[in-house]
């Protein structure tokens, strides 16, 4: 590739709303030792995206204006870095591409990651189901295996229909634990479909977990947060609890955990999907230049699955 080959991506030079996004043309990345460069295919929306484009993240992340958000991809090799044997031009790969400072991101045509942080795109998934994947995938896998989650569990997930929770919902049966999620009513058909005994959020939650599970549950997956006294009443004692929303549950014997790029634990996900025990819903996909308005449905909670960019 020319080092003169630029690129169309949306970016931010401010904190703010949707208001904010541009399309603009920017030089492609450069790719050093460990590193690919990616043309995308669909990148997806996560919350976290507009969260940091709102200065949420201020104090826990350096950002380096203008920023190219996302870190959701799927797409093709374009080129590699030194030392990258384990991809080669071609290849079609998802990632969870995170870096440690807030700048080059997915919702552009181009961008690099680090050879660790790659998969294969799994052939049981379209481009729109692949770009979704990473980030919530790799959430709800790393909290539940992190907890220890087997087969002897039965297991509580709070957040069963939204985009995390309903991949912790598949992850736990396929580690073969029996699953409870809570959610609305109206979802609980989608909870149960992806095999989980579905009960409703809000007052009472405690007795109606009790009453499914008299003994208690050993396991709680805390996708939403503000959960933990309905977890401690249902959580046996011994029991493992952590959270993705809440650091309260560091004082209560939990962990608070934050999503690390895996390129390992991506390839089991895709092993699951491949399987068939593992899908991703998607609610909505949109070109480049209608990010601000991906990003504004994104913020209003209501879709069921996951939002995804396209650059075909």
């Amino acid at each position: 590739m020319s080092e003169n080959t630029r690129m169309r991506a949306m970016v931010y030079e401010t904190y703010g709303g949707p208001e904010v996004l541009a399309e603009t043309v920017l030089p492609c990345p450069k790719y050093g030792p460990g590193e690919l460069l990616v043309r995308v295919r669909r990148a997806a929306v996560n919350p976290v995206d507009w969260k940091i484009m709102a200065g949420a993240l201020e104090g826990l992340m350096e950002v380096m204006f203008p920023v190219v958000p996302g870190w959701d991809v799927a797409g093709v090799v374009e080129a590699v870095g030194i030392d990258t044997p384990e991809f080669s031009v071609g290849d079609e790969v998802i990632a969870y591409a995170r870096k440690d400072w807030v700048h080059g991101g997915t919702f552009a045509e181009y961008v690099t990651v680090p050879v660790r942080a790659l998969a294969l795109r799994p052939a049981a998934l379209d481009w729109d189901q692949a770009a979704g994947l990473p980030l919530a995938g790799l959430t709800a896998y790393q909290l539940l295996t992190r907890l220890g989650t087997s087969g002897d569990d039965v297991v509580l997930v709070h957040g069963a229909a939204g985009g995390v929770g309903s991949m912790g919902v598949q992850i736990a049966r396929s580690l073969g634990a029996r699953v409870i999620g809570t959610a609305s009513a109206r979802n609980h058909d989608r909870v149960r479909a992806l095999g989980a005994e579905p009960v409703e959020y809000g007052d009472g939650l405690a007795d109606r977990v009790r009453d499914l599970v008299p003994e208690g549950v050993t396991v709680v997956a805390d996708f939403v947060g503000g959960t933990l006294e309905a977890t401690r009443a249902v959580l046996r004692k011994g029991g493992r609890h952590a959270s993705i929303a809440d650091p309260a549950v560091l004082g209560a014997g939990g962990q608070w955990m934050w999503v690390r790029p895996s390129g390992g634990d991506l390839a089991e996900l895709g092993r699951l999907a491949d399987e068939g025990r593992l899908t991703v819903q998607v609610a909505a996909t949109f070109p480049l230049r209608e990010l601000p308005a991906a990003f504004a449905l994104s913020a209003t909670g209501h879709t069921a699955g996951k939002i995804t960019i396209s650059f075909d």
